[in-house]
């Protein structure tokens, strides 16, 4: 039987979760961070991530989903006043039904399957939580196979991160890695065992636009940083570089939706490929 506690003053307890939304280095150190919402939460439950705490309000009558959550996941319940819980919500005005604290997965590339159709992106220096959380969505939504995040970078678990990405964060493998280095030895390793990998950047000044690019063979997007693009360091390591096709006064894309578009005719041409165009 899970434990169940009640809190309905701002503890140590309530204080410790509500560090979590804020403060990155207590996320780290705690391996842990908040969710909320229907979807992710089930997500979060459907793809086995370790769930803590739910935290749910104690002046409201749960949904059929709430109870079952409450039934089913081995977890510490614990019913918070309503105010607080707002908090721990981010939410002026009405508090959420369920907040989950879930744990950390190891940032480890073997999370990644490689196989003869792979698809990756690497997200190199993100400076925007909600842009890896977009990013982590459309990756997703299009099949790729994971998300690594490069460098000194905003946090994955950063609640903008999380929410962006409407619960694929469980769904899709997403790695933090300090260098380029860790990925290569990671790609060469894979190599020798007959996977083909290409790394193949996104620049607007590419070697040939987006469409005219196989991208039925095995593939590591790299996606630069918002501001400065790829590092010299990536951009050193691209087999290929594509480029985006753009008519009007625009000169770029956001990062997110450049790696969309490109995502997206990965995905068109893998379809054509297996006769589902």
């Amino acid at each position: 039987m899970p434990a169940r506690q009640r809190i309905t003053a701002r503890n140590a307890r309530f204080q410790q979760w509500e560090a979590l939304l804020s403060n990155r280095n207590k996320r780290t150190r705690a391996r842990e961070f908040l969710v909320q919402g229907v979807r992710p939460i089930s997500l979060a439950v459907e793809y086995g991530w370790p769930v803590k705490a739910l935290i749910h309000d104690d002046r409201r009558e749960l949904s059929q989903w709430a109870r079952e959550l409450l039934r089913v996941v081995d977890a510490e319940q614990v019913a918070m006043a309503p105010g607080l819980l707002s908090e721990l919500g981010e939410k002026n005005g009405s508090a959420p039904e369920v907040v989950a604290v879930v744990g950390m997965p190891p940032d480890d590339l073997g999370r990644l399957r490689a196989d003869s159709g792979f698809l990756g992106v690497v997200f190199d220096r993100p400076t925007s939580p909600g842009n890896i959380g977009s990013i982590i969505r459309s990756a997703d939504a299009f099949g790729a196979d994971g998300l690594i995040v490069s460098g000194h970078a905003a946090d994955l678990y950063d609640p903008k991160a999380v929410r962006a990405s409407t619960g694929s964060l469980f769904a899709l493998p997403a790695v933090r890695v300090d260098s380029p280095g860790a990925v290569m030895a990671w790609v060469t390793a894979r190599r020798a065992q007959g996977q083909p990998i290409v790394l193949v950047g996104t620049d607007e000044r590419g070697d040939c636009d987006v469409f005219d690019f196989d991208f039925t063979q095995p593939v590591l997007l790299l996606v630069g940083n918002e501001t400065s693009g790829l590092s010299h360091t990536w951009r050193e390591l691209c087999d290929h570089t594509v480029s985006i096709p753009m008519t009007g006064s625009a000169s770029s894309l956001n990062a997110a939706n450049a790696a969309t578009a490109v995502l997206y005719e990965a995905h068109r041409q893998r379809l054509v490929a297996a006769g589902r165009s």
